[in-house]
Order: structure tokens, then sequence, then C-alpha cells
């Protein structure tokens, strides 16, 4: 895949590989617990001072594993999902979940924020340097996107699907619920934070869709109630993050990446392009979880997340196509490229995600 020309020099990569080698990675594990303790400091940012010996052990580790994640020599799976956690943890603070309201405390620290902001300026010239962005500044813009959701609403089935489809058991199948609980137990909760602002014909069909995906008000018809009936049906935790230690930091990626898009408005129309490929795509990639579902003989409650949307989002992504992003083509004559860079990064995240979603069921299948 071609490279466009993103310069990392904010990045201090070069400053980092002289510091760290690739052997002797460090304890990510005790370095999240350091991060945990931090997160949970009342007042932390005017207790730093007496936490230097915390913090400063923690951003070593935050300093080594962006050198083992972002650098091609090295692409660490563990430093990715350290990395990956940890930006996790920071961001689900913008979520109110009913829970005690101290795991609040820290939600506008500065630290905090430099943190995140410190991770996601490296990992993100890393995912843009997947893509060739110069070329995409240079398409037909409604051309391109026409072109795509046609070929992502029908498409051929992958080697991941057909392992879905055909291969995935019970216990596999499980597995793949407990990874996507994670964000299915929230499903769509990015999309609110967009939604402030002033009101017109694009931002009314954003929050029909929000409207929809929360079930018009009513509990039992919200989306994630029917994730949480699938768990249920296979006696599972219903709890959100319940199954957080299980999820790959691939999909913990395509989490954090969308909050990222969603808080910061400049990239909107990112957000929006990689909404549209998410409501497109969304009923090919649940064909395979359904019919592995009928053919384990499980209960229509067992798969009525996947029934759900499979209805729905062909609509939606009707919606996202015609009354958002070629609309606002035309408002962002200049910019709107940047649809279609949100496009395909969610589409490259995605298939990312995918795969990895689908190696950890096969471990399961296998009782590993």
């Amino acid at each position: 895949m071609q490279r466009n020309q993103v310069t990392l020099a904010n990045s201090n990569l070069a400053t980092l590989q002289n510091q760290f080698a690739p052997s002797n990675a460090p304890n990510y594990e005790e370095a999240e617990r350091l991060f945990v303790t931090l997160l949970h400091t009342d007042n932390l940012d005017k207790n730093l001072a007496r936490l230097a010996r915390t913090r400063k052990a923690f951003e070593k580790t935050v300093a080594a594993a962006l050198m083992a994640a972002y650098n091609d020599a090295y692409n660490s799976s563990a430093a990715h999902r350290f990395l990956q956690r940890v930006l996790y943890r920071i961001n689900r603070l913008k979520f109110f979940w009913y829970d005690e309201l101290s795991n609040y405390t820290n939600e506008r620290s500065l630290y905090l924020q430099n943190i995140r902001n410190r991770i996601e300026t490296v990992w993100q010239d890393w995912e843009l340097a997947q893509l060739d962005v110069a070329s995409l500044q240079k398409l037909d813009v409604v051309e391109a996107l026409l072109d795509r959701a046609a070929a992502d609403l029908d498409p051929e089935l992958s080697a991941t699907g057909r392992y879905f489809r055909d291969e995935m058991t019970v216990a596999g199948y499980r597995e793949m619920l407990a990874i996507a609980s994670l964000d299915g137990l929230v499903e769509a909760s990015q999309l609110s934070r967009t939604l402030g602002g002033v009101a017109n014909e694009i931002h009314s069909v954003m929050t029909r869709l929000l409207v929809e995906e929360y079930g018009a008000g009513k509990l039992a018809r919200k989306h994630s109630t029917y994730f949480a009936t699938m768990l249920s049906e296979l006696g599972m935790n219903t709890q959100p993050e319940a199954y957080l230690d299980a999820v790959p930091w691939e999909v913990l990626g395509t989490i954090n990446h969308s909050f990222l898009l969603s808080e910061r408005k400049r990239d909107y129309l990112r957000y929006a392009g990689g909404l549209l490929y998410t409501e497109i795509s969304v009923p090919a990639a649940f064909d395979p979880y359904h019919a592995a579902a009928e053919r384990l003989g499980l209960s229509s409650d067992a798969m009525s997340y996947w029934t759900l949307h499979i209805k729905v989002d062909k609509l939606h992504g009707r919606w996202m196509l015609d009354e958002v992003a070629l609309p606002l083509v035309e408002r962002y004559p200049n910019e709107a490229w940047e649809l279609v860079l949100g496009y395909d990064q969610q589409r490259l995240m995605g298939d990312r995600a995918g795969e990895a979603v689908a190696r950890a069921a096969q471990l399961a299948d296998v009782g590993k």
C-alpha cells in the first residue's frame, strides 16, 4: 500500500528510537495498574507532585510503547494494546453510565488530556500513513462515495466472513459477543456528541439516526438492549466493560478513533464518512454472525441484535449517503475529500478489527 507524506516530526519517534530497544519490553500490565491509580486519584492535577514516582514510571512506559507500537521495525501487539487501553480509559470518562460519581473526578484533568494527546498524535500519524491521502484529495468525491457505497452494500464474502458463517462454534460465538459487547452495550454514544449546534437538514438526519438507535426513548427498543438480550440468552454478563480484558487492541482502536473524530469538530467530515461506511457495511458484516447463530441452533433472541441491524441499517445507510454525505459535499466542496478519508479509514480499521475478532474466536473454538 502506498504511503502518504504525513510528517512524524511532532511525534519524536526518532528520539524514542534512540532510547528504547525492541527487546526487554516493559511490564505493560504493571504500567496500566499505575495509570489506574492516577486515574482514580482525587483531584489528580493538584496531586501530581506527590505521585511523581508513579507518574514517571507510567510515562516512561508510554514512551517505550509508542516506540514499540508505531515504529515499522517493531509493531508490538502488546504495546498497541497497552496504548489503546490507556486511551479507552481516558475516553470512557466522556460517557456517564450511572455508576459511582467519583469515577468522573478527573474527567477534565489536564494531565489526562496531555497523555491522551501524546498517544493520539503518534497513533494518528501512523494510521494516516496506511493510506495514500494525496490521492484521496484528487478524487471526484461524489463518484468515489457512490462507488464505495455500492461495493460495500453487497461485497464478496471475505475469508473472515466465511469463518464466522461456516466454522465458528458456540464457544467462538460467545467470544465474539464478549468482544463486541464493549461497543454494543453503549451503541451510538459517540454519535450523540456530534449533535450540538445549529439545526439544519443534515443535523436533523443525524438526530433521526440517533433517535432510532436509542429506541425513541424506550429502553426496550434501544439497540443496545437487543445486544444485552443476546448476552442474557447465552448466560453471559450484561454489564458494560465486563469483558474489557478480552477486547483486542484492533477493536479498541476503532472505538478510540470514533471518540477522537466525534470530539474534534474540525474532523466532522471524517467522522461522517466513517459513519457512512459503518451504516452501509453493517448488513453484510452482520449476515455471517446471524447465519452462524442459525447454524448453531440458537434462539431468535440470541441473534436479535444482528436481525435488527441487517434490516434497519440498509435504510440508515441510504440516509447517510443521500441526506448527509452528498449534501456535505455541496456544503464543503474544498474539504469534501475528507469524507472519503473517513470512509476508507473506517473500512481499513474495521477489517483489521474483524480479523482480530476472528482470531480470538478461533482460539475459543479450540479451547485456548
